[in-house]
């Protein structure tokens, strides 16, 4: 073979290796992605949560966490917008039907800004870019001194499966090893984990989440002895045994504001959780806990890198997943899958880059064919 065919070959050869790499990493989110694409995609997204904040001051704490829900599990995907198609059919349940996200709610606020948006840049912006967006304006209308950027880009998922969400939810019960193992686990650390936690300082929880640290902590009949006892009756009082579903505001009479109180209280061991008292357990948390106590604006700051941190983890990108263009239903396909997809003798987590395996091995061959043949 010529040298000079063997050099357009080898050429070729590398923009198609380099093409196939791109398209399976995805590219970096950026700030501004969609500002060809979709110059107004931020301000519709705004606009939507702005009016739907009007007609009930409680979606804020709804949509941040409901985007906190997404990202545990699979990464910000909008595998949690995902309606199950046959909901009484089979044994599968999507990620919203999952035990922690039966009282997950602002889907709507979600839809109807995607609605909007398919009206002005079809099929463009996606559901989980949406869902970012959204928790971002949500607490920068509370304080916009928290105002912090969002980078997009992100694609949407095809997977969607409850056990995974049961698996991957931080548990309100649980201790502070458990909270840092479960944070690492989507590449959060201590410092994230205190600074996510602080989310807490807005929105409400059902009695259920906490009724047995007042009651009956650890089968005892007793309350956790870690709870301060003065307010031990407030939280009898709002949550009587048997009234699991009752409101309880995060922080009592304070939890529409995103400001610095939640440590506050969980410094005087007052949060509603097993999980906001865990902090104390922890020199390292506890060190943070008092800084923002001390420093306002410090947990603002750190509140939207941590946000950005988990914003970014294992995200889908370029050529992977899909832009849906109904954030509960996956594109051309009344059935959602619930499992991811597998080929024989690969592990599940590495199915989604066989082809990408294939195809460097054929590139390979070829090159050397080429070039010593």
């Amino acid at each position: 073979m010529g040298f000079s065919l063997k050099v357009f070959m080898i050429s070729l050869w590398l923009i198609l290796l380099s093409s196939r790499i791109s398209d399976v990493n995805g590219g970096a989110l950026q700030i501004g992605f969609y500002n060809t694409s979709c110059p107004t995609a931020e301000a519709i997204v705004r606009d939507v949560v702005e009016q739907a904040i009007l007609l009930n001051d409680l979606v804020p704490a709804r949509l941040l966490r409901l985007y906190f829900h997404d990202c545990f599990v699979r990464g910000c995907d909008a595998s949690l917008l995902l309606d199950n198609p046959n909901p009484t059919r089979g044994t599968v349940k999507v990620e919203k039907e999952a035990d922690p996200n039966l009282t997950v709610r602002g889907y709507d606020v979600i839809d109807t800004a995607k609605a909007t948006l398919e009206e002005q840049c079809p099929g463009i912006v996606s559901c989980a870019d949406i869902a970012a967006i959204a928790a971002r304006d949500s607490v920068a209308h509370l304080n916009g001194s928290a105002y912090y950027e969002v980078e997009t880009g992100r694609r949407d998922g095809n997977i969607s499966i409850a056990s995974e969400a049961v698996a991957a939810l931080p548990d309100a019960f649980g201790n502070f090893s458990y909270l840092r193992s479960n944070f690492a686990n989507v590449g959060l650390n201590v410092k994230d984990l205190v600074v996510l936690s602080g989310g807490h300082t807005i929105g409400q929880s059902q009695c259920r989440s906490f009724s047995r640290r007042i009651y009956n902590y650890t089968m005892t009949q007793a309350p956790d002895p870690s709870l301060n006892l003065t307010f031990l009756p407030y939280l009898r009082e709002q949550c009587p045994v048997g009234q699991d579903g009752n409101l309880v505001e995060m922080v009592a009479d304070d939890s529409r504001t995103f400001d610095n109180d939640y440590y506050v209280n969980v410094m005087q061991n007052k949060g509603l959780f097993h999980s906001d008292g865990a902090l104390l357990t922890d020199d390292e948390a506890t060190a943070y806990v008092m800084n923002y106590i001390a420093n306002q604006s410090a947990f603002f700051q750190d509140f939207g890198v941590s946000m950005r941190k988990m914003g970014e983890n294992q995200v889908l990108t370029g050529q992977e997943g899909e832009i849906r263009l109904n954030c509960g239903r996956i594109n051309g396909d009344d059935t959602t899958p619930m499992t991811p997809p597998t080929v024989p003798g690969v592990p599940a987590a590495a199915s989604r880059n066989f082809n990408f395996i294939n195809l460097t091995h054929f590139l390979f061959v070829t090159l050397f064919y080429i070039t010593f043949l």
